[in-house]
């Protein structure tokens, strides 16, 4: 007699979760917008953070825009982002977007922080004291080249 061959269900792929399918969302809005509408738009991001991510952002915005007057505020998958000659640099990732217990200040491959064959290019952030301040300025300036 033969035995049964037990037939097993497929996993399901239970997709993206909300906030990913948010911030693709997002984006797909993000590149309808013109450089005028960016700024306006990376600006009422930051509004609709909550504290502490909101002054966080604030204050990222003032020191990255600070260290070049070629960058620009734009959005980036929902985020704040800044960007130089159309090409994005970095990024605020608030915590409450992934729900994870940090933010994160995050550069994309436009930024030159090349260094060797391995670089950091995401930075969590708890606070931003003086020390953070001037680190994040040097990067910024490093990755606008």
């Amino acid at each position: 007699m033969k035995a049964k061959q037990k037939t097993t269900k497929p996993r399901r792929f239970e997709g993206f979760s909300q906030a990913e399918k948010s911030a693709m969302q997002s984006r797909v809005q993000e590149m309808k917008l013109d450089r005028v509408d960016e700024e306006a738009a990376a600006l009422a991001k930051i509004r609709e953070l909550k504290e502490p991510d909101r002054s966080m952002a604030k204050r990222l915005h003032v020191l990255i825009k600070a260290v070049d007057p070629g960058i620009s505020a734009k959005t980036y998958y929902g985020m704040p982002a800044y960007a130089k000659d159309g090409k994005t640099l970095c990024w605020y990732k608030p915590a409450q977007k992934f729900k994870q217990r940090y933010a994160t200040l995050e550069f994309g491959d436009a930024a030159k922080l090349d260094q060797g064959t391995m670089w950091p290019v995401s930075y969590a952030l708890t606070t931003l004291t003086a020390a953070d301040e001037s680190a994040v300025k040097a990067l910024v300036k490093k990755a606008a080249g």
